[in-house]
């Protein structure tokens, strides 16, 4: 097989890094760790150095990474530990490396990923919201490097898993895409009562073992939201060629509905270490220490539209879509502020809906055709601050 893969985590100690440290660690002969990212969990990045000895360490904040060097000392590794936001974009395109796993949560994980993209990396790409906030730009970074971009969020692996491995086939192949989504453990819940969720309640994920953020994105939807937007630039896909279904069982994990009438289906248990050993070995399948499906203990698989007044975010995504080039960043920005208040419980969960829709509203993104990374982070920044304000209004009115 020649020399081993090269890997680097980012976001190495959230659910998606451990996983992928999973599977990497069922193939020592295929895979080696390069680098591993985290963004304040000292010790689990401790545990994963000593276990995986890789070259280099980053954290962003430069009191961390003393500790972090501090509780290496006398073990005997060879760990390198750097701190800073352009140490991650190091990492991700430095010349050892081979394939990157972006798993850092949000828009911070937009420069490693457009570093990457552009140094040619094969790019296994589970921060929707780098795509979501890049859009044209990332895209164009994959092309102009040459990268291999891998989608590992569940619904967009399995597309890309029924689709041809030739992209030039894929406009003949596709008529339109089915998201699927569980429905979060809200699906039955009375909207009325919506107002009184708690953090703990949204975070309690009934198939999936996910982050508190996009737990909490699964229970309004809008990851389901994110996702759309993610589909129409992996897939390059007009948005109203995709659809979303709700699937409680979180089996079929999304669908490709072909030009000739048949539907393309990928069905698994529901785990993460599935679409990333996809990801690490394209186009071949290697073992990832999933279960298997038992398809004589399933029961009924059910599909349902998602009803608009309980989910009403999802349609931020066409809205989005449709608007002015960055209307995409300015929703992701709202959306990652007002989950962060109210998972610190200065909101109610209903007020997730009303910020993110008040601020895609109130933001003039402002961008021309050819915007840059500063551009879009200085939007970033603008739709945030309008998102703490509404915020502010929504709570002065309450």
């Amino acid at each position: 097989m020649g020399r081993r893969q090269r890997v680097a985590i980012l976001g190495s100690t959230g659910s998606i890094g451990t996983s992928t440290l999973d599977v990497i660690a069922r193939h020592p002969d295929r895979y080696e760790v390069f680098g591993l990212s985290a963004h304040d969990r000292v010790a689990e990045l401790r545990e994963q150095c000593l276990r995986f000895a890789p070259r280099w360490a980053v954290l962003p904040d430069v009191a961390k990474a003393r500790a972090l060097r501090a509780e290496l000392a006398g073990s005997g590794l060879r760990t390198e530990v750097l701190d800073g936001a352009a140490a991650l974009c190091e990492l991700a395109s430095a010349p050892e490396v081979d394939a990157v796993m972006a798993a850092i949560v949000g828009a911070a994980g937009l420069p490693p990923c457009l570093a990457a993209a552009r140094a040619g990396k094969r790019l296994m790409l589970a921060n929707k919201e780098a795509i979501v906030v890049g859009g044209a730009l990332f895209i164009e970074a994959v092309r102009a490097g040459g990268a291999t971009l891998l989608p590992i969020d569940s619904e967009h692996s399995a597309i890309f898993q029924c689709l041809p491995v030739d992209r030039s086939r894929w406009p003949d192949t596709i008529d339109h895409l089915i998201l699927t989504a569980s429905g979060g453990p809200f699906r039955r819940r009375d909207p009325a009562t919506l107002a009184d969720v708690t953090p703990e309640q949204a975070v309690a994920h009934p198939n999936w073992v996910m982050g508190r953020k996009i737990s909490v994105d699964s229970a309004t939807m809008m990851n389901k939201a994110l996702e759309v937007i993610e589909a129409r630039w992996l897939f390059d896909l007009e948005p109203r060629r995709i659809r979303v279904v709700i699937h409680p069982q979180s089996i079929v994990h999304s669908m490709v509905v072909c030009r000739d009438g048949s539907v393309l289906a990928q069905l698994g248990t529901p785990d993460m270490r599935v679409p990333i050993a996809y990801g690490l070995s394209f186009p071949e399948r290697i073992e990832s220490g999933a279960s298997r499906l038992d398809f004589l203990g399933l029961q009924a698989l059910s599909f349902e539209a998602p009803d608009p007044g309980r989910f009403p975010g999802l349609q931020l995504a066409w809205d989005a879509l449709a608007g002015p080039a960055g209307s995409t960043a300015v929703l992701n920005a709202a959306n990652e502020e007002a989950v962060a208040a109210f998972l610190a419980g200065t909101i109610p969960f209903t007020a997730i809906h009303s910020t993110n829709a008040r601020t895609l509203e109130s933001v003039d993104p402002g961008l021309p055709h050819g915007h840059g990374l500063e551009e879009l982070l200085e939007l970033d920044g603008r739709a945030r601050a309008e998102a703490r304000r509404q915020m502010n209004t929504l709570r002065v009115g309450r």
